[in-house]
């Protein structure tokens, strides 16, 4: 089971790197800050593994939690600036 979570951790790092380079060269904000989301779940899911790595998943839960809700706050916030700046209007 163990080797299964290892390779889950790694896969997802992978993934993590290729959504990066969409963050980082994507042609759009909307493709940046879809690639912000995926990011930001997949980091989720690495916590969670590693809590499950270590048999300490209650405190890797609430680290989660705070992390998702961190994190949806501050795409509300980069959202609400470029709403302001123009740049996601048609």
């Amino acid at each position: 089971m163990t080797y299964l979570l290892w390779g889950l951790l790694v896969a997802l790092s992978l993934k993590i790197l290729l959504v990066l380079y969409r963050v980082l060269k994507g042609p759009t904000i909307f493709d940046r800050m879809v690639g912000l989301g995926v990011i930001g779940t997949d980091v989720i899911l690495l916590i969670l593994f590693i809590g499950f790595l270590a048999d300490e998943i209650d405190m890797f839960v609430d680290m989660s939690i705070a992390y998702g809700a961190l994190g949806f706050m501050g795409y509300l916030i980069v959202a609400k600036y470029f709403e302001r700046k123009g740049d996601l209007e048609g």
